[in-house]
C-alpha cells in the first residue's frame, strides 16, 4: 500500500451537459405549456359553443311555438341591409288578443307581453326577421315578400351569435334559421 492515493471519480455533470439537460427540459416545458393552453382555449371554445347552441335552441323553440299560434301579424320594423328589406321589431296579436312583441337591438331578442320585457338571446352578431305573404297564385308553395303586416302569413327568422373567448371574438354557434309558418290566420 505504498505509492500513490487512489484517484476517485467524482460524480456530476460537465458544463455541457448541464446545458444539454436544461435545453431538453426547457423545450419540453415549453411543450406541455404551449399544449395546455390549446386544450384550454379548446376546451373554453366548446363549452362556449354549447351554451350558445342550447340558448339558441330553446329561444328558438320558444319563438316558433308562440308565432305558430299568434292571430296575425300588426306591424314590423323594418330597415334596408344591404339592398335587403330586414325587420328588427315584430309584433303580433297573440291567440289571446294581448301583443307579442319581438325586438333585436343591440346584440339583445327582446321578448315583450302584457309591460313585461324578456331578454331571450343575448351577443347577437346578427338577427334579422323577414315577412312574407301568401302565394297569390293557387296551387303554388312560393314565399313573396311583403310590406303588409296583414297579408303576413310566414316569417324568417335567422341569426349569428358569439363571444369572446381568452380575448378573441368568436363564432361560436351555428346560424340558427327557421321559417315559421302563423297558423290561425
Amino acid at each position: 500500500m505504498c505509492g500513490k492515493p487512489a484517484h476517485r471519480r467524482q460524480s456530476g455533470l460537465t458544463l455541457p451537459e448541464m446545458m444539454f439537460t436544461l435545453m431538453v427540459g426547457s423545450l419540453l416545458g415549453a411543450a406541455v405549456l404551449s399544449f395546455s393552453l390549446y386544450a384550454g382555449k379548446s376546451f373554453a371554445a366548446l363549452t362556449n359553443y354549447v351554451d350558445l347552441e342550447q340558448k339558441s335552441q330553446n329561444a328558438l323553440d320558444r319563438m316558433t311555438r308562440e308565432v305558430r299560434q299568434v292571430r296575425r301579424v300588426l306591424n314590423f320594423g323594418t330597415t334596408m341591409l344591404r339592398g335587403q328589406v330586414i325587420t328588427n321589431t315584430i309584433t303580433f296579436e297573440d291567440s289571446d288578443g294581448e301583443n307579442l312583441t319581438y325586438t333585436f337591438s343591440n346584440d339583445v331578442l327582446i321578448r315583450s307581453k302584457l309591460g313585461v320585457d324578456r331578454v331571450m338571446l343575448t351577443n347577437c352578431d346578427y338577427l334579422t326577421f323577414q315577412v312574407f305573404q301568401r302565394n297569390p297564385i293557387a296551387g303554388q308553395w312560393d314565399q313573396w315578400s311583403t310590406t303588409v303586416a296583414t297579408n303576413t302569413k310566414l316569417i324568417s327568422v335567422s341569426w349569428v351569435c358569439s363571444r369572446n373567448v381568452l380575448g378573441n371574438r368568436m363564432n361560436t354557434e351555428s346560424v340558427q334559421t327557421a321559417k315559421v309558418v302563423i297558423r290561425k290566420e
